[in-house]
């Protein structure tokens, strides 16, 4: 098998994982609609850049005859273990509560443990490091770099949405207050 169409394999598998997760959220959201918060257009410029995350390098491997640098690979594929790592830790964390959408938790159930210990987010922080470095895994360096923008751009505007529904709330407050959002020590 070809180095691009490995490539191709692990992003269709990434695409596959992200249906299964709209699947997921689409059904926890039908159990409780009243705690979906309002976020108008930012959705959507999520799911458009989590289908550019699985087309956009690809297309950039083919079109620029992106070379398979070994080294490079497995210092992404390094850094997506961890993302990988740390999503495990993250939804074991939250469980049932996770969601693609910004849900309002149920009371009683705001997750300080796991992850939630170091900073706000740490989903999103996933979401960083794969975006970063998925298209790595075969030289893609504009798709990570348009895509790590992009999203830079859309979790901003998300993690304020998200933020503001959940101050709303006294136990998250309290629990988060001083908690950095992605990076501990930094932000």
């Amino acid at each position: 098998m070809s180095s691009v169409a490995l490539f191709a394999f692990v992003l269709a598998a990434v695409g596959a994982m992200r249906l299964g997760e709209l699947a997921v959220s689409a059904a926890r959201i039908r159990r409780r609609p009243e705690a979906l918060v309002g976020e108008p257009g930012l959705f959507p410029a999520m799911a458009l850049l989590h289908a550019a995350v699985v087309t956009l390098p690809l297309v950039e491997v083919i079109v620029l005859d992106r070379p398979f640098v070994p080294a490079l690979a497995i210092a992404a594929g390094a850094v997506l273990l961890a993302a990988t790592a740390l999503r495990i830790w993250t939804l074991a964390t939250i469980g049932r509560a996770w969601n693609v959408r910004i849900v309002r938790p149920a009371p009683g159930s705001i997750a300080t443990g796991g992850p939630y210990r170091f900073i706000r987010h740490p989903n999103y922080l996933c979401v960083v490091l794969e975006l970063a470095a998925l298209p790595l895994l075969h030289a893609a360096w504009i798709s990570a770099l348009v895509l790590s923008a992009w999203n830079a751009l859309v979790l901003s505007r998300r993690i304020r949405t998200e933020e503001e529904a959940l101050s709303r709330i006294p136990e998250w407050r309290a629990a988060f207050a001083r908690r950095p959002r992605l990076f501990p020590g930094l932000f």
